[in-house]
C-alpha cells in the first residue's frame, strides 16, 4: 500500500517476507499506511486480502488515543489483514462517500464490499478480536 501499486502473489509464497513489486516495500510490514483516497479505493477495488480501515484525523482525541492500539493489532493481524489508515480531513470526499459520521471509525471490507463498521477508540485486544468476529474463519 506504501506506493499504490497491485501485486500478485502466489498461494505457494509466504506473504510475511513478501516485497512491492514496484517499489521494494514490504506488502506487510505490521505498520498501517496512511493512505490517500486514490490508493484506498485501490486496496479495496483490487485487492484479495481483507482490508480494515482506520478512520481518523489529526484534531481527533480519542484517534489519536487508538493509534498505538491500531499498530499493534496489525502486527497481529497482518498478513492475513490488511491494515490502513484514511484521514478524514485530508480526504474528505473519501470519508463523506464512507458516510463517516464519527471517527475514529473501523471499516472491515472483503471482496471490495464493507462487511462491518464500528465506531470509538478500541484496545489492540478488541480491534483484534472484532476482526476475527467478523471474518469467515477461514479469512480469520
Amino acid at each position: 500500500s506504501k506506493c499504490g501499486g497491485v501485486n500478485r502473489l502466489p498461494p505457494s509464497r509466504s506473504a510475511s517476507g513478501a516485497k512491492c513489486g514496484k517499489c521494494g516495500a514490504k506488502l506487510f510490514a505490521g505498520h498501517p499506511e496512511d493512505v490517500g483516497a486514490e490508493n484506498f479505493d485501490r486496496q479495496i477495488a483490487r485487492g484479495t486480502v481483507p482490508v480494515l480501515v482506520d478512520v481518523w484525523a489529526p484534531w481527533c482525541g480519542p484517534c489519536l488515543a487508538m493509534a498505538p492500539a491500531y499498530e499493534a493489532a496489525a502486527r497481529d493481524l497482518e498478513p492475513r489483514v490488511r491494515m490502513i489508515k484514511l484521514n478524514s480531513e485530508a480526504e474528505q470526499g473519501a470519508a463523506s462517500r464512507l458516510g463517516i459520521r464519527g471517527i475514529p471509525t473501523m471499516i472491515l471490507f472483503l471482496d471490495g464490499r464493507e462487511t462491518a463498521r464500528t465506531s470509538g477508540a478500541m484496545s489492540a485486544n478488541q480491534i483484534v478480536q472484532w476482526v476475527r468476529d467478523k471474518l469467515p474463519t477461514a479469512a480469520a
